[in-house]
């Protein structure tokens, strides 16, 4: 698209074609496949950020559609997801599917340091009381 608004026209092209005044704004349709499938042979997710400008329809269809993917693979208990970061929590708001991931935080470069097993500040502030 050639700008950031709600229900601008946006159009699907190859990332190597993309018009030079326009701007990438959502991944598309072949991108969403291919996630989607990745996810049906996971066990895992590990979800901070995205994928496109969900606060902004139309760029919020992959976002929202991969959120209800690993939502109903999670209910069906077929995948572990973790989701972190402040956007990502409100995207699956948006989708009304963060009560069906495993488990959600909306720290997002701390949720990642937690991940990596890096100590947390203030965790060991706490810990030292």
């Amino acid at each position: 698209a050639a700008e950031l608004k709600p229900h601008v026209h946006a159009h699907v092209v190859d990332v190597d074609h993309v018009p030079e005044q326009e701007m990438i704004l959502d991944i598309g349709p072949k991108s969403v496949t291919g996630v989607e499938e990745v996810l049906a042979h996971a066990k895992t997710l590990v979800w901070n950020g995205p994928f496109g400008a969900f606060e902004t329809p139309p760029f919020d269809e992959a976002t929202m559609a991969i959120a209800k993917t690993a939502a109903r693979l999670t209910k069906q208990g077929k995948l572990t997801s973790v989701a972190g970061g402040g956007d990502t929590v409100a995207a699956l708001n948006e989708a009304k599917v963060a009560d069906d991931f495993t488990y959600v935080s909306t720290a997002g470069g701390a949720f990642l340091e937690w991940m990596e097993g890096k100590a947390l500040p203030g965790v060991e502030a706490l810990r030292a009381k």
